[in-house]
C-alpha cells in the first residue's frame, strides 16, 4: 500500500457526499451495474456469434431489474452475475461450475476466477491510488472495516472484459487443464500454473485498444484509471458519469 501522493480534500469530501446521500449513490450505483451488465452481456454474444447457445442467458441479464435503492440495485447485480456464472458452462467445457463459490473455491472454475479476481482487485486499488480518490469509500459495495470497497466497485465492471475472457482463452486452448489444479482446503492452481495465468493476466492488461474519444491507444490498464477520473468529474460536477462499455 503506497503513501498517499495524489491528495483533494475536495474530491474526498465529494466522495463523502454522493455516498451519503441516497440519490446520488444509486445514480452511480445504478450506472456501474448497467456497465456490468453490457460488459457480460457483450461477452456472452461475442461467444454467441462463434457458435454457442447463449442467447436465453443473454435475455436474462438484459431483463434482469434494477431497484431505486442501493439494496435493490446490488439484488439486481446478483441476478446478473448468477445468469452469468450459469453460462459459463456452455463456453468452457471442460470444467463444470454449479454455482459461485468464493471461501474456498470447490471446483477448478471458481478457482480461476477467484484468483483472476484477486489480482483485477490489486490493480483497480493501485490505480485509485493514482487519483484523487479514496479506495475505502465506495458506492456500489459497502464501506467496511479494513476493506478497500472501491476497487471492488471499479474491478466488477472490468472481470468480463478482462479475467472470464482471459479464462476462457487459457482453458479453452488447453494451456490450462484439469492437471493444473491440487486440494487443499479447497481447489487452487498449481504453482505453474499461477505463473502461467499471472503472465497472461499482465499482458492482457498491457493489451492496446483504439479508444474513441482520444482518439490513440490505450492499455486494459490505462482503462481502468480511466474510469477513476470519469467517477473524479462526476463527483465535483463536471461531467455525468458513464460506466466503462466494450467497444470492440
Amino acid at each position: 500500500m503506497p503513501r498517499e501522493v495524489q491528495i483533494s480534500g475536495l474530491v474526498v469530501v465529494k466522495q463523502v457526499e454522493h455516498y451519503s446521500d441516497p440519490a446520488k449513490r444509486v445514480l452511480i450505483a445504478r450506472e456501474m451495474v448497467n456497465g456490468i451488465r453490457d460488459n457480460v452481456n457483450c461477452t456472452l454474444k461475442y461467444y454467441q456469434r462463434r457458435g454457442d447457445e447463449l442467447l436465453p442467458f443473454i435475455q436474462r441479464i438484459e431483463e434482469a431489474q434494477l431497484g431505486s435503492s442501493v439494496p435493490s440495485i446490488l439484488s439486481g447485480e446478483g441476478k446478473i452475475w448468477d445468469t452469468y456464472y450459469e453460462s459459463l458452462n456452455v463456453i468452457v467445457k471442460e470444467f463444470e461450475m454449479k454455482r459461485r463459490e468464493i471461501r474456498p473455491p470447490q471446483d477448478e472454475m471458481n478457482a480461476l476466477i477467484s484468483f483472476g479476481n484477486s489480482l483485477l482487485y490489486g490493480v483497480a486499488l493501485s490505480e485509485i491510488y493514482h487519483t484523487y480518490l479514496h479506495p475505502a469509500i465506495s458506492f456500489l459495495h459497502e464501506p467496511g472495516e479494513r476493506r478497500y470497497s472501491l476497487a471492488l466497485d471499479l474491478a466488477d465492471i472490468f472481470k468480463p472484459v478482462i479475467v472470464e475472457r482471459m479464462i476462457f482463452k487459457l482453458v479453452n486452448n488447453n494451456q490450462i487443464t484439469k492437471d493444473d489444479f491440487e486440494r487443499d482446503v479447497g481447489i487452487v492452481l498449481k504453482e505453474k500454473a499461477r505463473r502461467l495465468f499471472i503472465a497472461e493476466f499482465d499482458g492482457k492488461l498491457k493489451t492496446t485498444v483504439n479508444h474513441p474519444n482520444l482518439k490513440r491507444p490505450v492499455s486494459y490498464r490505462e482503462m481502468i484509471r480511466l474510469e477513476c477520473y470519469k467517477l473524479v468529474k462526476h463527483l465535483i460536477g463536471e461531467k455525468k458519469y458513464h460506466a466503462f462499455r466494450m467497444w470492440w
